[in-house]
């Protein structure tokens, strides 16, 4: 969920790239990262493994990744060329983006299926890194692939073409503390329900009496604004509610000065009449979550993972809730597709075949299970079909963390069954009305000018959004007409 740095559109973009191509040619010369093998013969070989390339699992549930990927090896254990191998990759987002893109461009580490963030799909298809899908019209691979979310297998298609399988996806949510809420007498009725609405949260701010101004004080709420990844969601989600939208389907800048000062306007809303944590404009996932989970902060906006691991960081499950997101909330997740190389080789029908079984009905379970928020619509149904056995006993329980080893404490209260049931439906509800983010290949630049211009407002005590907003709308259409 994070990406890098630019100076004037793509001059930086390709920086990242030229960075990536050095990391990867150096470690080609030693088999690669995470121990694959070079390319060789551009990947043709019809032998195993099966290379996936990864970011970090970010759960903390045992890797469920990793054992979806033991799972299908063992129904395999008699085929050297079907055995798969999963390579994570270090870093952030940016820099998973930059070493992919250099591995695939230079040859230098033979990957055969690459688990991309979404907003990646349009760059990597316009590049000729990854393959389209075979059409599925009719019959029994058409019916699956109606199965996955509408607006999450979305994100797989460019141009009309799908490129991808949705494999894990992510949309924001609204986490509070009823204890905190009970406590300044917000009756139940008033706290956050399916319709709730920003200003909803406002008023109950304000009932709190909350005005921080330093970081060890209480907030109304908090949220990820460092310059990153997640100050763009943030800033999209605002964008969204104000009715902004920034492309079209192909990557065509269609907004204007004068609505984006409306999405300006909207954030610095939340940030000022939401009484925001003031750490909230350095802080990534994990600080904000901290803040929220000692008590710095009624309200946080965070991806359901958080779900999980505030069993471990509070201890009692009643100390905290979860709901919809107030407004428009943004999809996140990846998508997994073929490499271009193996595609036009022997590997792919495996390769395509490892896809298949990962995103499937038992393997999307799987992955709810474990924290990650599922792509298929039936897997969030009362008669979904479990999690494999095997992968089940080995995962922890969503978000586990060895939180009595640290503390000498027992272990975390975990959500009662009927409050799993609802945070379940509420993740499912949420997935069907999530917006995305811009579908364009040069994201990366996208999304370093909206992050330089929007932290720069954040800074400010009285910021004229209205001379923001002008030089956004300029640097914007450059940056969508890959200037």
């Amino acid at each position: 969920m994070t990406y890098g740095h630019r100076h004037t559109g793509r001059r930086r973009a390709r920086a990242a790239v030229a960075v990536g191509l050095l990391v990867f040619l150096s470690a080609a010369c030693t088999g690669g990262p995470g121990g694959t093998v070079p390319s060789g013969q551009g990947g043709q070989a019809a032998e195993g493994p099966i290379i996936v390339a990864s970011g970090l699992d970010v759960t903390g549930s045992g890797s469920v990744r990793q054992q979806l990927i033991e799972e299908w090896n063992r129904r395999h254990a008699g085929s050297k060329a079907e055995q798969a191998k999963l390579v994570e990759l270090p870093g952030a987002a940016d820099q998973q983006r930059s070493q992919l893109l250099g591995a695939l461009q230079s040859g230098s580490a033979r990957y055969d299926v690459v688990n991309l963030d979404i907003t990646w799909i349009p760059e990597f298809a316009e590049a000729g890194l990854i393959s389209p899908l075979p059409v599925a019209e009719t019959g029994v691979a058409a019916e699956d692939e109606r199965d996955f979310i509408r607006r999450v297998h979305a994100t797989t298609v460019w141009k009309g073409r799908s490129y991808a399988r949705p494999f894990n996806t992510d949309v924001g949510l609204l986490y509070y503390r009823p204890d905190l809420l009970t406590a300044a007498d917000i009756t139940v009725d008033k706290q956050p329900h399916d319709d709730w609405t920003w200003d909803q949260l406002y008023s109950s701010v304000k009932t709190l009496g909350l005005n921080p101004v330093s970081a060890d004080e209480r907030a109304g709420w908090t949220t990820q604004l460092a310059p990153y990844e997640g100050l763009t969601v943030n800033t999209v989600e605002a964008f969204a509610d104000a009715g902004v939208e920034l492309t079209d389907s192909e990557g065509k800048y269609r907004s204007s000065a004068g609505k984006l000062k409306d999405g300006l306007d909207k954030l610095l809303d939340r940030v000022g009449q939401g009484q925001v944590q003031p750490a909230a404009t350095s802080s990534h996932e994990t600080e904000s979550l901290t803040d929220f989970a000692e008590g710095r902060a009624v309200f946080l906006r965070h991806w359901p993972y958080a779900y999980g691991a505030l069993a471990g960081l509070m201890g009692r499950a009643e100390q905290y809730a979860v709901n919809r997101l107030p407004g428009k909330a943004v999809l996140g997740g990846q998508n997994l597709a073929v490499t271009s190389v193996t595609a036009d080789s022997p590997r792919a029908a495996n390769a395509r075949a490892l896809i298949t079984f990962l995103t499937s009905r038992e393997s999307e379970r799987c992955l709810l299970d474990a924290g990650f928020a599922a792509t298929r619509a039936s897997v969030y149904e009362s008669t979904a079909k479990p999690c494999w056995p095997r992968v089940a006993a080995a995962l922890r329980p969503a978000g586990d963390v060895p939180r009595a080893a640290a503390t000498g404490e027992g272990a975390p209260e975990r959500q009662t069954p009927e409050a799993r049931a609802a945070y379940i439906r509420i993740l499912g509800e949420a997935l069907t009305e999530a917006v995305q983010r811009p579908r364009t290949p040069y994201y990366g630049a996208f999304t370093q000018v909206l992050q330089t211009h929007v932290h720069a407002l954040l800074g400010r005590t009285r910021p004229d959004t209205a001379e923001a907003a002008e030089q956004l709308d300029k640097d914007l259409r450059n940056v969508f007409a890959g200037r």
